[in-house]
C-alpha cells in the first residue's frame, strides 16, 4: 500500500460513497455468510464449534481474496472498505426529513440505519438514534478499517470487515445465534477494543479546532464510556456526547422489547438538528485525522 493509494481510495469514497446498485465485497461477504451459516446449521456440530468454523472460515477467504489481488486492487479495496460518505448521506437523509416535519418518512429512513425499534420515536429519539449510529460508525466503518490497513495492508482491512459483517449478521444474543455467533461476537469485540478508544482520542483532538469542548469529552469518555453492555461502543458515543454537550443513551426497544442503557454525557445542549451538525464535523474530523495519520504511518 502506498500514500497515493491511500489517498486515491479515500477520495473515491467521498467522491461517490456506496452506489447501491453496483456489486459491494461487504454484500459478497453477506452472501457467502447466509450460504456458510446454512451449512453449520446442517453440520452436525454443534453450534458453537459450527460458528468458530463458521467465524475463521469467512475471514480467512475474505482476506485471501483480497491477498491475491494485491497490488493491482489496492485502490479499489480502501474504497471498498471504508463508508465514511455512505454513513455521512444515510444519516443526513434522516436529518433532512425531520428538517421538512417529515416525522413519518424519518423514522422510516432512520429504520434503515439502526437496529432499534423506529415506528414511535419522536425527533429527539430519532437524532439520537441517527447521532449514536454515527459515533459508533466512525469506529467501526472508518477508524478500525484504516487502523488495519496500516497494520496489515488490504487483506487486514478485508479481515477486519469480515468479521464485523459476521458480528452484524450472527452475533446476536438471541436463542437463534447465541452458541453460533459467540466466536465471532468475540471476535469484532477483539478487534475494536484498540480502535474504538483510538476513535475516542480523535474525538478529543478534533473536538477543540471544531469549536467543541475536548476537554469535557475527555472527562465524560472517562465516565461513562465502560457503563455500555458493549465493551467498544460506548468510547466513541461517550465521546461525541462530551464534545457536543448532549446526552446519549436511554431505552430502545428491539423487536417491541425495551433495552435501558445507562446515559452518555449531560444534557447541556438539547438534542436538535444543531447537535447532528456538530456530529458530522467529528465525523469528518476524526476520520481525515485517522487518515492522516495512516498516510504519515505508511
Amino acid at each position: 500500500m502506498t500514500r497515493l493509494e491511500l489517498l486515491a481510495g479515500v477520495a473515491l469514497d467521498l467522491a461517490i460513497g456506496d452506489p447501491h446498485n453496483l456489486p459491494h465485497p461487504v454484500r459478497g461477504i453477506g452472501w457467502m455468510i447466509s450460504r456458510a451459516e446454512i451449512l453449520c446449521r446442517c453440520s452436525g456440530l454443534s453450534l458453537r464449534i459450527a460458528g468458530v468454523l463458521l467465524c475463521a472460515s469467512v475471514v480467512a477467504v475474505s482476506s485471501a481474496i483480497v491477498w491475491v489481488t494485491l497490488p493491482w486492487a489496492n485502490v479499489y479495496w480502501v474504497y471498498s472498505f471504508l463508508s465514511l460518505r455512505s454513513l455521512d448521506s444515510e444519516s443526513s437523509r434522516v436529518v433532512r426529513s425531520i428538517e421538512r416535519h417529515d416525522i413519518e418518512q424519518a423514522r422510516a429512513e432512520a429504520a434503515m440505519i439502526v437496529g432499534r425499534g423506529t415506528a414511535n420515536l419522536d425527533k429527539p429519539e430519532i437524532l439520537r438514534a441517527v447521532i449514536e449510529t454515527v459515533a459508533e460508525n466512525v469506529s467501526d466503518g472508518v477508524i478500525a478499517p484504516l487502523f488495519y490497513l496500516a497494520l496489515l495492508g488490504p487483506a487486514g482491512m478485508a479481515a477486519y470487515k469480515a468479521a464485523n459483517t459476521l458480528d452484524s449478521m450472527v452475533g446476536h444474543r438471541d436463542e437463534r445465534y447465541l452458541e453460533l455467533g459467540w466466536a465471532s461476537a468475540r471476535l469484532d469485540d477483539v478487534l475494536n477494543f484498540v480502535p474504538a478508544r483510538l476513535t475516542a482520542l480523535l474525538v478529543w483532538i478534533a473536538a477543540g479546532p471544531l469549536g467543541m469542548n475536548p476537554i469535557r469529552s475527555l472527562r465524560v469518555t472517562l465516565r461513562d464510556a465502560r457503563s455500555q453492555p458493549s465493551p467498544n461502543s460506548g468510547w466513541p458515543e461517550a465521546a461525541f456526547a462530551g464534545a457536543i454537550g448532549i446526552q446519549l443513551g436511554g431505552v430502545n426497544y428491539y423487536r417491541g422489547v425495551a433495552s435501558a442503557k445507562a446515559f452518555l454525557g449531560n444534557p447541556v445542549q438539547p438534542l436538535d438538528v444543531s447537535a447532528y451538525r456538530a456530529a458530522r464535523k467529528l465525523l469528518y474530523g476524526s476520520s481525515l485525522l485517522m487518515v492522516a495519520g495512516v498516510y504519515l504511518w505508511l
